[in-house]
């Protein structure tokens, strides 16, 4: 299957929650399985994102729905 590198940011409210519940990043990681991706690396980096993220899917589009539905938030 296809790998892909998604790069995230945090919203001032995402970073609050990831300090107050860490457990979250395992459940959006659960919820990209949901939508037809597997996070199968994540690293957290300094800079312009907050993280790196190594995600497989079947195709351009499923990878896009994933990462539309993520930026949404």
């Amino acid at each position: 299957m296809p790998l892909y590198i998604m790069l995230s940011t945090l919203t001032d409210d995402g970073m609050e929650t990831l300090h107050e519940h860490p457990r979250r990043i395992k459940e959006v990681n659960q919820e990209v399985e949901k939508m037809g991706a597997k996070v199968l690396q994540q690293w957290a980096v300094l800079g312009p994102y907050d993280f790196v993220n190594l995600v497989e899917a079947p195709d351009n589009e499923t990878i896009a729905r994933v990462s539309v539905a993520l930026g949404a938030r």
